[in-house]
């Protein structure tokens, strides 16, 4: 005897983690979708930064500073000036380099909400940022970045003494402590993308929702993923650009806080020197 409980249950979905339409080049496959949407969210960020150049060299009549101009350098200067309130002075690239993962993240998010699917299997523009290629190769970047710049700034001997201080016991400890920076850098914005996807799929199937024959299970749906969307890709897809830009920033910040003491304990040291120097009578004041 059948009953109207399977009426009211959603219909089974089946979700299949880190399937992509594939290719394979030079012996390797590469996932087309995250190529292409990357591309796309690159050229977005190319193209704003093109037009932004161009309105902030805009010359007006009246010589006052167009809007965008004062909204852009007043961004940049708060961005700057907490940077270097809170971690100190830092290589001026770094500030830089954070606004434009924290906007090319930001698209490459954002991007997902744009309708393109000619059918229920194909989503023409999916977030990048849900594949682990993609975000794997940033955190690499950011963090090779902060290398080389903790290299330059301390030089090769004394950056690597750093990973056996205060006990070269601690060796093991500190160099898994670096090589995982990038490894949770790229998980933790894999993680809340792709997991807003599977939350997708999931409400997509309240649509078989019927009880008493009653098909209510699409209104739900629609509204409940207009929800969802807006809530996930919209806000937590800002606030996943904004930690990755925030850590990459704090990385820098160690490291340029780590030369600084280097360098205060050396000036310190100095400066002691020079004041028992000082202190010392010479002959002819003694005299």
């Amino acid at each position: 005897m059948s009953t109207a409980i399977p009426a009211i249950l959603p219909a089974e979905v089946e979700i299949h983690p880190g399937e992509h339409p594939t290719g394979h080049f030079l012996g390797m496959t590469w996932n087309l979708d995250t190529i292409w949407v990357t591309v796309v969210a690159g050229l977005i960020v190319i193209a704003l930064g093109f037009w932004a150049r161009g309105q902030l060299t805009k010359k007006t009549d009246d010589h006052i500073p167009t809007k965008l101009q004062l909204v852009w350098e007043t961004i940049l200067k708060e961005v700057q000036t907490q940077v270097e309130e809170n971690l100190g002075r830092v290589h001026p690239y770094v500030v830089p380099l954070a606004v434009a993962l924290f906007f090319f993240i930001l698209i490459a998010n954002w991007i997902e909400v744009i309708p393109t699917e000619p059918n229920k299997n194909i989503h023409l523009l999916p977030s990048p940022t849900a594949d682990t290629n993609l975000t794997y190769a940033m955190g690499i970047i950011a963090m090779v970045s902060v290398w080389i710049y903790g290299i330059r700034k301390k030089g090769a001997r004394a950056y690597f003494k750093h990973y056996m201080e205060p006990y070269p016991i601690l060796l093991p400890l500190e160099l898994l402590q670096d090589l995982l920076k990038p490894v949770t850098l790229a998980l933790r914005l894999f993680g809340n993308i792709f997991a807003g996807g599977i939350m997708i799929a999931l409400i997509g199937s309240m649509v078989s929702i019927a009880p008493l024959d009653i098909p209510i299970g699409g209104f739900f749906a629609v509204i409940l993923s207009v929800v969802w969307k807006l809530f996930d890709t919209v806000f937590l897809g800002g606030l996943q650009a904004f930690i990755f830009a925030l850590l990459t920033v704090l990385y820098f910040g160690m490291a340029a806080a780590e030369h600084d003491e280097h360098s205060d304990e050396h000036s310190d040291d100095k400066h002691e020197a020079e004041g028992s120097d000082d202190s010392t009578p010479t002959p002819e004041l003694a005299a």
